[in-house]
């Protein structure tokens, strides 16, 4: 017996993903409303050099601009 989410080629925590939305998505507006701002996560990331902290970037961000500056540069983003 295969489980659905192999069958559909995706991985668990995509499965996962995907049924969480399904849930918030079904409830009524003002739990879906708070149900769907826990669902929000940022991600931040700082590079360490010479056993420094250097400066904390949102992962988000710093992925746009690393995209535009390949781009600029003729690369695949």
């Amino acid at each position: 017996m295969t489980f659905a989410w192999k069958a559909a080629g995706i991985t668990y925590n995509r499965y996962l993903a995907v049924s969480a939305r399904v849930v918030r998505r079904s409830l009524k507006d003002d739990l879906r409303l708070a149900a769907e701002r826990r669902g929000q996560a940022e991600l931040r990331f700082a590079k360490w050099t010479n056993g420094k902290q250097g400066e904390t970037q949102n992962l988000a961000d710093a992925n746009a601009a690393a995209a535009v500056e390949s781009a600029a540069q003729g690369g695949t983003a």
